[in-house]
């Protein structure tokens, strides 16, 4: 009997953990250590994005200088500083500026009326089954089609003013953003769809209150690649329209320093074009992001 106890209370001490001993380890005292390390004037700077761009922006322009030089014929490639000089004379004198305004007058029209087209599509794409196979079809059809080429056609039908434009920019905004838009809303998680349909959203509150926040990362991404697309079409169809209802845009204002051979006047406005295009991405798109995704942490 008692070798089976002895036995059990040998198996007892195997089965149990080792009671290790307690100590205290001292702390390094906190005023020693360093808890806040301040960077040199110049990691500080660096980390604003607005300072690294300029910088790739001052990079480019040298390069243009530098090489315009060694070129040496200004009719082919005047140098960048010939160029802004150009631009800020046209500026100054009200040509550009004005330019300008005629184009924006377009683009907004276009724009906005391809945004809305955009999301009619898709809010029945996502609530029916003949809107997706419609935007499917459709989206097949039109969005390989080079808005450009429709040009022909836009006169055609609205004769020669903005409506023509707009056309064109209606059909370069729209398929692009409904595909981006289309993808975001079936990327939504089923447990969000469920929350709102337990709340009994339906219709275009579900597509407010529940799709539209959780896929606007995606929304935004097609918002910018419509701007994109319009901005340019925009372009080329003053290039090849010229002015419309006896107003020029951008484009036309291009076309015609190109005719009378004012090269630095062309580079000057291919310059304003970029740069209302670094506006926007930079400014207006941004801005819209850190509000929104950046600030709700769906992106980073």
């Amino acid at each position: 009997m008692s070798d089976t106890v002895s036995v059990a209370r040998a198996s007892d001490t195997r089965l149990s953990p080792p009671v290790r001993p307690e100590y205290e380890r001292p702390l390094e005292p906190i005023a020693e250590a360093t808890i806040i390390k301040v960077l040199p004037l110049h990691q500080r700077l660096w980390q604003h994005a607005w300072l690294r761009k300029g910088v790739i922006l001052i990079c480019l322009a040298l390069i243009w200088e530098i090489g315009a030089r060694i070129q040496g014929n200004t009719l082919l490639l005047p140098p960048f500083s010939a160029a802004m000089k150009a631009l800020w004379e046209d500026v100054l004198n009200g040509v550009i500026p004005g330019r300008a305004m005629n184009s924006l007058e377009v683009l907004i029209k276009g724009y906005a009326a391809g945004v809305v087209l955009a999301f009619v599509f898709t809010s029945l794409a996502v609530s029916t089954q003949i809107g997706r196979d419609l935007l499917s079809t459709l989206t097949s059809m039109l969005n390989p089609l080079p808005p450009i080429a429709l040009l022909p056609l836009a006169l055609l039908w609205f004769g020669l003013g903005q409506g023509s434009l707009v056309f064109v920019l209606v059909h370069s905004v729209l398929w692009p953003l409904a595909l981006n838009m289309y993808t975001g809303f079936t990327g939504v998680p089923e447990p969000l769809r469920m929350a709102g349909r337990n709340y009994g959203l339906r219709g275009l509150r579900y597509v407010f209150l529940i799709l539209v926040p959780a896929a606007l990362p995606s929304i935004i991404a097609g918002l910018k690649i419509g701007w994109a697309f319009a901005w340019r079409t925009l372009i080329a169809a003053e290039l090849v329209f010229g002015a419309s209802s006896g107003k020029g845009g951008l484009g036309w204002y291009i076309f015609q320093n190109r005719n009378e051979l004012y090269t630095d006047r062309v580079f000057a406005g291919l310059i304003m074009v970029i740069l209302f295009g670094l506006l926007v991405e930079n400014v207006l798109f941004r801005q819209l992001e850190k509000r929104t995704v950046t600030k709700w942490g769906v992106t980073r």
